[in-house]
């Protein structure tokens, strides 16, 4: 979950950690109003795994799958909501949130949008594809990705960071293609739907490109923004 973009020297602090807790949580919720059993639930599975992987407690987890589901008294209900505009510099931007109070997440995204500009729906995301986005890590050194994304069905591949390899499939095989890469040697990082920008923007400079990712980290920092998609070169 989070922003699909890193920041250089970003930390895991108590503070970022709690919000990412809080936006798993979120997903998880949402996933679990199709039902609460992840073998015929595979958004929820996966974002089940993704808690997991983030050290989310077990009770913690458990109850955010049995409130999604209606098995709780108490209700929440959280709509999916996205936003496009561009950062400055003209960096385009596709942030997904979930909100409960539509009223109070429009706002915070207009106050969040006054260094770049806050655009209307498709105003950028005609620039992006939509796909799913696998992280997977080779379990031996002789795990070829490129035999892999064949055998599994994806439709592309490219090198991601610490040796991994990032699996681009159509959104509809996200979860038979995350299911198919362990028989194929490969341990599944992270698996989710999202933007692929088609012309990522490059900045000429440090300082560019430092108030590109302090605009996007404080965006990435508000509770209700889930995803932060960016068209950034680099």
């Amino acid at each position: 979950m989070g922003a699909q973009w890193k920041a250089k020297g970003r930390t895991e602090s108590a503070a970022a950690k709690s919000r990412i807790f809080t936006k798993l949580t979120r997903e998880i919720m949402v996933a679990a109003r199709s039902g609460a059993d992840p073998a015929t639930n595979s958004r929820l599975r996966i974002a089940i795994e993704q808690a997991r992987k983030a050290s989310m407690p077990k009770d913690t987890l458990e109850r955010a799958i049995k409130k999604g589901a209606g098995l709780l008294d108490e209700v929440v209900h959280y709509e999916h909501v996205t936003y496009e505009g561009f950062a400055p510099h003209r960096v385009p931007v596709i942030v997904e949130c979930l909100t409960d109070n539509n009223n109070r997440t429009a706002q915070s995204i207009r106050v969040l949008f006054r260094k770049g500009q806050l655009g209307t729906s498709g105003s950028v995301s005609w620039d992006f594809k939509y796909l799913g986005m696998i992280e997977a890590t080779p379990d031996s050194p002789d795990a070829d990705p490129e035999m892999a994304a064949i055998e599994a069905g994806a439709q592309d591949l490219e090198p991601a960071e610490n040796g991994a390899t990032l699996f681009l499939t159509d959104p509809t095989d996200l979860d038979a293609v995350s299911r198919a890469l362990p028989a194929q040697g490969f341990t599944v990082i992270s698996a989710q739907l999202g933007y692929r920008p088609k012309n990522p923007v490059t900045l000429d400079s440090e300082e560019a490109l430092a108030e590109v990712e302090a605009f996007l980290e404080a965006i990435d920092a508000d509770d209700d923004v889930q995803n932060v998609y960016v068209g950034l070169a680099g």
